[in-house]
């Protein structure tokens, strides 16, 4: 049995956090998604670049409510140098004229809705995983390689990440993903992750994970096992058998 498990050491941190969780599985690979469906995907990902415009009230960035409170929240752990919050580097890309573009239909629906509910959304291969999906503060060390480097970049003690049994899954939170889990063109099974820090905003994190189940169902044919809302009560859930 494998869970994902937030530790008591991100509850410390968050204690009103919540941390929206899907696992699909079956999603159709790159090459098996159909046309019409990968110009739909396409298309959301456009309308969710314009519908971010909302949250963006101020041109300098780290003045937009959606900013200051992962700005806040990257104030209570140890981070990288320059790491910020995913939404804020898409949201950054907005602001400046940018738009988020295509990657691949998985990526484009989890961008889609991080721009549109301007939550911070992220995808991992579930098959990648090794033992328990777990959150919390680590004491450093963690192995990681970043998509796109060549060289590992570990953890820093204090820093709080996913990881698993391996290493690093995601730094800084939601910053950065490394090589070994992140969703690839010919992804089966997913876990996908939606967090909230914000208390007002849990019914806005409950439209975002619905909408999210649906696209993947509906455009890449993934079953979806799971779709759950883990807080400090409920902390845990089995994510495969």
């Amino acid at each position: 049995m494998q869970k994902f498990i937030a530790e008591e050491s991100f509850w410390e941190l968050f204690p009103d956090a919540a941390i929206g969780i899907i696992v699909a599985s079956g999603m159709k690979s790159v090459d098996e998604v159909d046309p019409a469906d990968a110009e739909a995907i396409k298309r959301l990902l456009a309308e969710a670049n314009e519908q971010a415009d909302k949250y963006l009230t101020s041109n300098v960035i780290s003045e937009n409510e959606m900013v200051k409170v992962w700005r806040e929240a990257y104030s209570k752990f140890k981070t990288k140098k320059g790491a910020r919050c995913s939404i804020e580097n898409l949201l950054k890309r907005v602001l400046k004229g940018n738009p988020v573009g295509s990657i691949t239909p998985s990526v484009d629906i989890y961008n889609a809705i991080s721009l549109k509910y301007a939550l911070p959304v992220g995808g991992e291969d579930i098959d990648t995983v090794e033992g328990d999906f777990r959150l919390g503060v680590t004491d450093g060390g963690d192995a990681f390689m970043p998509i796109g480097e060549d060289e590992e970049d570990p953890t820093l003690p204090g820093e709080l990440c996913y990881r698993d049994d391996a290493g690093a899954i995601c730094r800084c939170w939601n910053w950065r993903d490394g090589q070994r889990s992140a969703l690839s063109d010919d992804s089966e099974n997913a876990i996908l992750v939606i967090e909230c820090v914000d208390p007002a905003r849990i019914g806005v994190l409950n439209e975002a994970l619905d909408e999210f189940a649906a696209l993947i169902s509906e455009h890449l044919g993934a079953k979806i096992e799971t779709r759950a809302i883990v807080t400090r009560d409920n902390p845990e859930l089995t994510i495969a058998e």
